[in-house]
């Protein structure tokens, strides 16, 4: 399994901004921009929070294992990466969804005298909060999963639970 790189995610969160922003500004121009959900936040923030609880309890799980505790459940390798996959795929839709957000919270920065669309940009901004933070997390999951290096290859590269 490949590790997720922050250059692909950052790429992803601009060119996602650029044409989310574009998009907006065509779209104000032929008619009403669409809102940004209140739920969007929320629903970012409550992928995180899972996330980062499953990447706790995986790591409690191996630290138990590691120093072998009697009754220490172990960490089954196909649960394991299954947490893997979850945190990449969320990390990735999440930088998407988040530099939709950001550019739409830059274009209605343009705005804040509106209250609606101050509104908006608020709730486009913790959106993309939430979205940093659910990479932040996915990060740490994946870090958490991670296999010790392989000596055999001398080192040439890391393994991952797959």
């Amino acid at each position: 399994m490949k590790q997720l790189r922050l250059k692909v995610l950052a790429g992803l969160f601009l060119g996602a901004g650029i044409l989310s922003w574009g998009a907006a500004r065509l779209w104000d121009a032929f008619g009403t921009l669409p809102s940004v959900p209140l739920a969007a936040p929320i629903v970012l923030a409550a992928i995180a929070v899972v996330l980062t609880a499953t990447a706790l309890s995986i790591r409690v799980r191996l630290k138990a294992q590691r120093e072998r505790r009697p009754g220490a459940k172990g960490v089954e390798p196909l649960m394991a990466a299954r947490a893997v996959v979850f945190g990449q795929a969320s990390a990735l839709v999440a930088a998407v969804v988040s530099g939709m957000y950001g550019g739409t919270g830059v274009f209605l920065l343009g705005s804040l005298d509106v209250p609606a669309r101050r509104d908006q940009a608020i709730y486009a901004g913790f959106s993309v909060a939430a979205g940093i933070a659910v990479i932040a997390a996915a990060l740490f999951l994946e870090r958490v999963c991670k296999l010790p290096e392989d000596e055999d290859n001398n080192g040439a590269g890391t393994a991952h639970v797959s």
